[in-house]
This record gives C-alpha cells, sequence and structure tokens, in this order.
C-alpha cells in the first residue's frame, strides 16, 4: 500500500456491507463508557467517534447539549440515523474519516473513541487520528479511547500486531474485518506520541482504554 488509502477505503466498504447486521448486535453501550461519561460535566459539545449504530451517540445525549456522531461507513450512519428516530435522541450524523474531522479547534468537550482506532491499517493513520482528537478537544477536554489488545483471551502475543477478524452474516458468509491488535505497552506509546496526553490507562475485558485530553494543559 501506498499510504494506506486503499486499505482504509476496503474497510470503509466491509462496514457498509456488513452494516445492518453489526447494528442489530451492538444493541447496548459499554459498561467503560457508561462509567467514563457518568463521571464527565455535562458537555455542549460531545463527540462520537468510530460512532456505528449510534449506541454510545445515545449515552451521550443525556450528557451533552449536542452530539456529533462521526463513522466512515454510510451504512453504519444510516443505522444510528434509524435508532435515533426510534429512541428519540438528537445526533448530528457526519461521515468522516476519523484521521480528518470536520469539526472545529477545541469544539468538543467530552469525545468517546471505543472499538476504531483498531481498525486504521497504518501506524500514522491510527496517530494520526489520535492527532485529530487532541485537536477538536477543548484544553478541559476529555475523551476516552478504546482498542483491541493483546490481552485479549483471543490472543497469544507479547507485542502488537495485524490480523483479520471474522464477521459472519446470517446464511454464513464471513467477512474479514482488519485488526491490529494493541500490546498495553504500544498502545501508550501511541498515544505519547500524539497530541494527546494519557491520564488513566486500563485494561478491561481484552481491550485497552485510555483516558486521555490535550497535551501541553
Amino acid at each position: 500500500m501506498d499510504d494506506g488509502e486503499p486499505d482504509r477505503r476496503e474497510v470503509r466498504a466491509t462496514y457498509d456491507y456488513i452494516a445492518d447486521h453489526f447494528a442489530q448486535t451492538r444493541e447496548y453501550a459499554w459498561p467503560e463508557v457508561e462509567e467514563f461519561v457518568a463521571d464527565a460535566p455535562r458537555a455542549a459539545v460531545a463527540l462520537d467517534l468510530g460512532c456505528g449504530n449510534g449506541r454510545h451517540a445515545e449515552l451521550l445525549a443525556d450528557h451533552a447539549d449536542r452530539v456529533l456522531a462521526a463513522d466512515a461507513s454510510r451504512g453504519l450512519l444510516d443505522t444510528a440515523r434509524e435508532r435515533a428516530a426510534e429512541r428519540g435522541f438528537d445526533a448530528d450524523l457526519v461521515q468522516a474519516d476519523a484521521a480528518r474531522l470536520p469539526v472545529r479547534d477545541a469544539a468538543v468537550e467530552l469525545a468517546v473513541y471505543v472499538a476504531t482506532l483498531h481498525h486504521l491499517p497504518s501506524r500514522e493513520a491510527r496517530v494520526g487520528s489520535l492527532d485529530e482528537l487532541a485537536r477538536v478537544l477543548a484544553s478541559e477536554g476529555r475523551a476516552l479511547v478504546s482498542a483491541w489488545s493483546t490481552a485479549h483471551d483471543k490472543f497469544e502475543a507479547d507485542e502488537g500486531f495485524d490480523t483479520t477478524v471474522d464477521w459472519t452474516l446470517p446464511g454464513g458468509e464471513r467477512i474479514e474485518r482488519f485488526y491490529h491488535i494493541y500490546s498495553p505497552e504500544e498502545f501508550r506509546a501511541d498515544v505519547a506520541d500524539s497530541d494527546l496526553e494519557l491520564v488513566e490507562f486500563e485494561l478491561s475485558s481484552g481491550n485497552c482504554y485510555g483516558l486521555v485530553r490535550p497535551s501541553g494543559e
């Protein structure tokens, strides 16, 4: 690959293809996200980056005056739009690359970026997306970032690696999805090399979780 762009288009196309079935299996917010949002002050603007079917945007809607819900997959955004209409919550849905957000600097006070970073197919893109998150966060803003970890019981590795994980559609069709599996040390290093500062880190349910803020405060 040259700059990762063909692979990023492939990842987006994969989620467009499986969007409806994927959304059906993602009913509830993650407990770690619920805890993070519950502990945060109410925000004027919140961001759900990699929003999928909008389950975390729905959670943020009770804790912010305005919610931006961004995803590269138009198919997933369609499922988020349906969920918002059915559940009666408001979110501004935006199709966007995680490393190129159409959001002004320092506009966001509260953000979640979960189960998405690991789908970006190069380290440059992953760190770039963390830089972009730092750019849109207000100086006092906070975000929760997660990625699959080598600590997950699916894997036996000490160092981060690229892999594919199948998604099985009704009828048995298997669709490969790209993942970068982070070691905890690598996750910390990528945050450190970005414009974010790691405030807290934990491993939970096989995922790296980082509570982050813009660096240089």
